[in-house]
């Protein structure tokens, strides 16, 4: 069959091209239209309750992920010289396109019982023009920011002299390439300002994190993408010695590149830190397609001395190897598409659909272009005989037929040791994962972390299941509010919360002739006065202070149903985040009757939990899915149950000493790492496929003689494609996120030892399962 179909890939090798180019040019054109992803969390199907409760909170609070800190440590601040400078630098950063508001020190407000109407109003501490202010305005003001307790941890950090300014970013702008131009607009005005006075600058905030990520992305895409096309062009140019060889392998894989860009946007997907990587492992496991179908078109010519025989033996005896490796391949990254995270899911689907398509380009245009060129020379041939890998095979032969048992108890022992350090390892994962500890974006998130408890956002919301329900036993609510906020601020990793409460501790200390002694919650007689002017009764007072209307509005709801409990915190991670959510929501049911009040938890922060947790079992389901699906194929292949097992062992031992040595250096279980193990299995097993094909294929001899001939016949493409594969991965080695260079080194850790398991054990395996036995075609 394989060598009908051959005969007419090279009957109709032009209009096969011609149709390859239109396709090419086709997807080349969607290629260009693919964008870059801002969305920050999309590992969460949008049925989840997590996420629908979070979507709720959007509705009617706004966004909770929007804000820009910018911090600077000194005690110089209240200089006049560098108070004024920052005080324009404010008004500089609300000038910013993309931002909404800014609030800092300078910007401050104090509020101060007009004594015509014996109502607060808000004033700005440092006069309406800080920029003026003299060296006495700017002491004074000072001491009226300092007395107020409602911005202490908020805008300032006493203790260790360090002050907070926060940049609302708008929404909209933050889920657009927009958000770039707004973030470098405000970093360049605050590193202007650090640099004038000599002052170090830091920033933090998930439109920060964001946009920075999505630059590395951007940044990582194109030189890995470069990089492993020098790297494969270079491994060609060596083993082949033949630049039309290195350049017809590098247009089968630069043409899958432009294919899996273009089926991005034709599946109306963007750029993400997963699907990013797609391009680069288009190159990565094209090539060895390239290099298997090459080896046995040399071969067959040198036994042929035929060209046209050679190409027909070559799509006849690689095609069914190469489309039965594709396809475990391509299932190893297509099972991803299995699970109901967004970003598994378009990673699984465009990584498959284009390591299949590799398949059909390789398979047209390599017999095609070599039908046209010269028969290769001499030279390129001479890898075949190359001494050195031929020694590796022979000793490889050595040990598979006179030390079988102690490779069976080596082999034992390792995984042992293994399945010890399995049982150390731990699932864990951060916000900021991916970045490596010396990154600014990381050291300055741990400089917020350490004097603010963290900029990392969490909602509660207290609903009291009816409209106006704020109206209806406020005092208690307040207090209950109250005590929740005040245990959530003796919590290490958390800032003082902001809500409704404070807002009102705010007001009655002004009521009172702004002693800070009466920042406390109102009593009876204090709401009496209080609710009717901030609207809790609905007379329409609050609408005279446009600053107090805004303030109110972001903690209660339209409807007075919900009130909003806003947290920072630390980024720490999602094994001590349950725990520590568990025990606030304890706290919140002993202090909330269920029967009157619903306490929703949410926020970056738990939507983050959510979405870890799940990515994490999708991609544990997804490695039981490659393995059956994979174990499929290979029935199928071989028809055989003897051979079946042959095949799935060698390939299972990798990932159990990969899983062991994870666990024996810390290496955490998080999306990252756990995505290692169902595409190491997916082309791990692609060096089975090839030498099991080729072990079938030597008929009439006994199964010693079959398996000595198969390491022999196999083993320098093998060796060879090893090679490439795992300086493939190991190019990811050079990222900067944390992630990304897991899978370089942990995939590529994976590939030496599966080529070492299909070369040693995987012999030693059939010699024992087929003793006395032919080989069978």
């Amino acid at each position: 069959m394989w060598e009908s179909i051959a005969r007419l890939v090279l009957k109709f090798r032009l209009f096969l091209l011609v149709v390859l180019l239109l396709a090419t040019g086709f997807m080349a054109y969607h290629a260009s239209r693919v964008k870059l992803s801002y969305d920050f969390n999309t590992a969460i199907p949008t049925d989840n309750p997590k996420y629908v409760a979070y979507q709720e909170f959007h509705k009617k609070f706004g966004e909770d992920g929007n804000v820009l800190v910018v911090g600077v440590q000194t005690d110089k601040l209240f200089q006049q010289d560098i108070f004024t400078d920052y005080a324009r630098l404010t008004d500089a950063l609300k000038g910013v396109p993309g931002v909404d508001d800014v609030l800092g020190v300078t910007g401050a407000i104090n509020l101060v019982k007009d004594t015509a109407t014996q109502k607060p109003k808000a004033v700005p501490i440092f006069g309406t023009d800080p920029a003026k202010t003299t060296q006495m305005q700017i002491d004074s003001g000072k001491a009226v920011l300092l007395g107020l307790p409602f911005y202490q941890g908020l805008l300032y950090n006493l203790q260790t002299n360090t002050w907070l300014m926060v940049v609302h970013v708008n929404k909209a702008v933050m889920n657009s390439a927009r958000r770039i131009v707004t973030v470098k607009g405000i970093t360049g005005l605050v590193d202007s300002f650090g640099a004038r006075h000599d002052l170090d600058m830091r920033y933090s905030g998930l439109p920060l994190i964001r946009t920075k990520m999505a630059a590395k992305v951007a940044s990582e895409t194109r030189w890995f993408l470069l990089g492993s096309i020098c790297i494969m062009a270079l491994i060609l140019l060596l083993f082949f010695r033949s630049f039309s060889t290195m350049l017809l392998s590098l247009a089968v894989v630069i043409i899958g590149v432009v294919f899996s860009f273009g089926t991005m946007d034709l599946l109306g997907y963007k750029i993400t830190l997963l699907n990013a990587l797609t391009p680069t492992l288009v190159v990565v496991i094209g090539i060895p397609n390239c290099i298997y179908f090459m080896n046995k078109y040399h071969t067959a010519y040198r036994d042929t001395g035929d060209k046209h025989e050679a190409l027909v033996v070559m799509i006849g005896r690689m095609g069914i190897v190469t489309l039965f490796c594709n396809l475990t391949a391509a299932i190893g990254f297509g099972v991803f598409a299995l699970t109901r995270s967004a970003i598994l899911n378009e990673f699984g689907v465009v990584a498959g659909i284009n390591i299949m398509l590799l398949f059909f380009i390789s398979f047209i245009l390599i017999p095609a272009v070599l039908s046209y060129l010269p028969a290769p020379k001499p030279k390129h041939m001479r890898y075949l005989q190359n001494r050195y890998l031929a020694a590796i095979l022979k000793r490889l032969e050595g040990w598979t037929l006179h030390h079988q048992r102690a490779i069976y108890l080596l082999t034992g022992l390792t995984l042992a040791v293994s399945i010890a350090g399995m049982l150390r390892l731990k699932s864990e994962g951060f916000i900021v994962d991916d970045l490596p500890h010396n990154d600014k974006l990381y050291t300055d998130l741990k400089f917020f972390e350490k004097n603010f408890k963290g900029v990392m956002p969490l909602e509660i919301v207290v609903d009291t299941k009816r409209k106006k329900g704020l109206r209806a036993g406020t005092i208690k609510l307040l207090d209950s509010i109250d005590v929740l906020s005040k245990y959530i601020a003796a919590q290490p990793e958390m800032a003082r919360p902001l809500s409704l409460a404070e807002f009102l501790k705010f007001v009655r200390q002004s009521y009172y002739g702004g002693d800070s002694s009466n920042y406390d919650i109102p009593n009876q007689a204090d709401l009496a006065f209080l609710a009717s002017y901030l609207n809790l009764e609905g007379k329409g007072q609050a609408g005279k202070d446009n600053t107090l209307t805004r303030l109110l509005h972001s903690f209660i709801d339209s409807n007075q149903q919900e009130v909003r409990i806003s947290v920072n915190m630390a980024d720490i991670g999602s094994r001590r985040l349950p725990i520590v959510l568990g025990d606030l929501q304890q706290k919140a049911a002993a202090l909330f009757d269920s029967s009157r009040y619903r306490v929703e938890f949410t926020g970056t922060s738990v939507t983050y939990l959510e979405g870890s947790s799940f990515i994490i079992k999708g991609l544990k389901d997804s490695i039981l899915w490659a393995f059956a699906l994979i174990a499929a194929c290979m029935l199928f292949l071989f028809r055989s149950l003897r051979i079946l097992i042959c095949s799935l062992v060698p390939n299972v031992i990798p990932l159990i000493i990969t899983a062991g040595i994870m666990g024996w250096a810390g290496v955490r279980l998080r999306p990252s790492t756990v995505i290692v193990f169902s595409i190491a299995l997916g082309i791990a097993i692609d060096i089975t496929i090839r030498f099991l094909v080729n072990y079938k294929q030597i008929v009439g001899k006994d199964p010693r003689q079959a398996v000595i001939e198969t390491i022999n016949t196999t083993g320098i493409s093998i060796l060879y494609t090893s090679l490439v594969l795992t300086a493939g991965f190991v190019l990811f080695c050079f990222s900067d996120f944390g992630g990304i260079l897991a899978l370089g080194w942990l995939t590529s850790l994976t590939l030496v030892i599966a080529t070492i398991t299909n070369l040693v054990f995987l012999p030693v395996l059939l010699l024992g399962l087929t003793k006395g036995k032919a080989a069978k075609p």
